[in-house]
Order: C-alpha cells, then structure tokens, then sequence
C-alpha cells in the first residue's frame, strides 16, 4: 500500500526543482516548437468555430471585435490584422452545399488538432505509453473529445466576456465614487477572472486529454500553478513583444513568427504545469494511472558503486 503525504508548504520549492528537472528532461523546446505548428495550422479553424458558436449567442462582431483586441494586447496590432484577415477569408461565402460540407469537416479536423497534439506531448510527458493499437472507434472519439476542448474554450470565453461586461459596468460605478482605486481594482478584478477561467480550463485539460486518470486534487493543484505562470507571462510577453518586435526583422512574415513565438512560450509553461502536476501526483502518492490500451513507461537507470562497477535498476511502474 502506497503511503500517501499530506500537501506541506515546505514541500513547494522541492516540487518546483523537481518539476524543471522533469520538464527539462523531456525536451520542452521540442515539444513546443510542434505544438506551435499545428497551432498555426488550426488557428483559422478554431476561431471560425469558437466565433460562431459564442457569436450564435454574444453577437458574432462583438467577439471578433474582443477576440482581435485581445490578440493585439498580446502579440500587436500588425498580427491581430493578420489573424483577423485569414478568418474573413476562412469564412467566404457563395460556396455549393457540398462544398461547405466538406469545409466544416476541416475546419472540425483543423480546430481539434492543436489539443489532439497537445495529447500526444502530455502522454509522453506523463510517461504513458500505447500498449495496443487503437481502433478507430477510438481515434474518432479522440478527435471528439478534441473538438469538446474546442466548444469548452468557446464558453469560458463566453463566460470571460460576460464577466467583463459586467467588470466594466462595475468600474464605472466605482469609478463614480473611487476614482483614486478604480484603476487598481478594475485591474485586479481582471486579474482574478483571467486567473479563475484559465485555471478551468487547464484542469480539464490535466484530468481528461491524456490517456490517463488522475486525482481532482492533484489537477487543481498543477491547474493553478499553471494558471498563475501564464497569466503573469501573458503581460510579460505583451511587454517584450512591444519593445524587442522579434517579428519585425522578418517583415511579411513576422505575424507568423510572433504567434509561434507566442504559443511557444506558453506551451513552455503549460508543459511545466504538466510536468509538476506529474510531480505531486507521484509525490502524495496518488498516482497517474493509464486507460486501458495503455501503460506507464518502465524507467532505466544505471547505479554506480563507489568501487566503479554498474548495475541496471529498473523502476517500477508507478
């Protein structure tokens, strides 16, 4: 029976190195650079999607209107054209009936590809392994459970837009009798619902895309962490982006090259969030157990004695 440790303040820093040493291991930059280009490729698709369905219901101007500001405070105006161009055209009419079906079926294909790649690298970040083929009923139900991160992401920007339509009714309020605090409220207010909204999101993407089951308890607790690192790089990566234009020296190009540079860093951070979450579950003794078809990987090490002789050593699964 695996003894089980209670959750200590003192442990934090522990876990922390742990999880650098875990996620540098795994190649982060790698990993990244993959998932920033199949980004790139579903960019269109998943705002097209995320679009019409929050559009369906806030107005499809109005989001576009926030999704291309929120775009240009973090990458700038030049890139937000960019996007926002590519998605008019994604989104031409006068196509025939078959036509525009076979175009929802990409964009579908499209928009899950990101989270189905996301997938892979966290499977392998949380050392599982597929131990038999998979059939198709069970590729197919991968992909749909993509495209369900797809219209998840679509409601948490709904319910993120709700909120800040009311933050900003509110400020004005505040700002009728505080005018002193309104700019440090309003900003902390905004702080705490990107905080809360984006720690949903990367929990259920901890608990239900990879191939494996874990613990409420230790999801939230990598959600969070994960949540506040990206939350703190997503103002500091606006910062470095309006000062140092990484993309400029690449001129027609350079949007491409600050969205990968964008997602590439976030996914540097998503992927330490999965790498500490695999940490405490380790840690506590709660564990990450594989679904069926699947298996942890067997590590291999090499022990050393003093005398200079080796001898292999290999772990359990854990």
């Amino acid at each position: 029976m695996i003894h089980k440790k209670k959750f200590k303040l003192k442990d934090f820093p522990k876990l922390l190195a742990q999880s650098y040493v875990q996620w540098n291991k795994h190649d982060p930059w790698r990993m990244s650079a993959i998932v920033a280009y199949y980004a790139v490729l579903s960019l269109p698709a998943l705002l097209v999607i995320v679009i019409n369905s929050v559009g369906a219901i806030w107005g499809r101007d109005i989001v576009s209107g926030r999704l291309t500001s929120q775009i240009s405070s973090a990458l700038g105006s030049d890139a937000a054209e960019y996007i926002q161009g590519t998605v008019a055209q994604t989104q031409g009419s006068g196509n025939s009936l078959i036509a525009s079906v076979v175009g929802i079926g990409v964009l579908i294909f499209g928009a899950t590809g990101v989270f189905f790649h996301l997938k892979i690298s966290m499977n392998e970040i949380w050392e599982i392994k597929l131990t038999k083929q998979l059939s198709f009923k069970r590729i197919f139900l991968d992909r749909v459970i993509s495209f369900g991160f797809v219209l998840v992401l679509g409601f948490l920007l709904l319910i993120s837009f709700l909120l800040t339509a009311v933050l900003s009714i509110f400020s004005d309020f505040i700002l009728s009798i505080l005018p002193v605090f309104v700019v440090y409220v309003t900003w902390t207010i905004d702080f705490l619902l990107s905080f809360g909204v984006i720690s949903v999101l990367f929990a259920l993407i901890f608990m239900y895309l990879p191939d494996a089951k874990i613990k409420w308890s230790t999801v939230w607790s990598g959600a969070i962490l994960t949540a506040f690192l990206f939350v703190i790089a997503k103002y500091l990566l606006g910062y470095y982006f309006s000062i140092a234009e990484p993309g400029s020296t690449y001129g027609a190009a350079g949007s491409i090259i600050l969205f990968l540079l964008w997602i590439s860093y976030s996914c540097l951070i998503f992927f330490f969030g999965a790498n500490f979450t695999k940490v405490c579950a380790t840690y506590y003794g709660d564990g990450i157990i594989p679904y069926e078809n699947f298996s942890r990987v067997r590590k291999r090490e090499i022990l050393i004695d003093r005398n200079g002789n080796q001898s292999e050593n290999r772990q359990k699964e854990e």
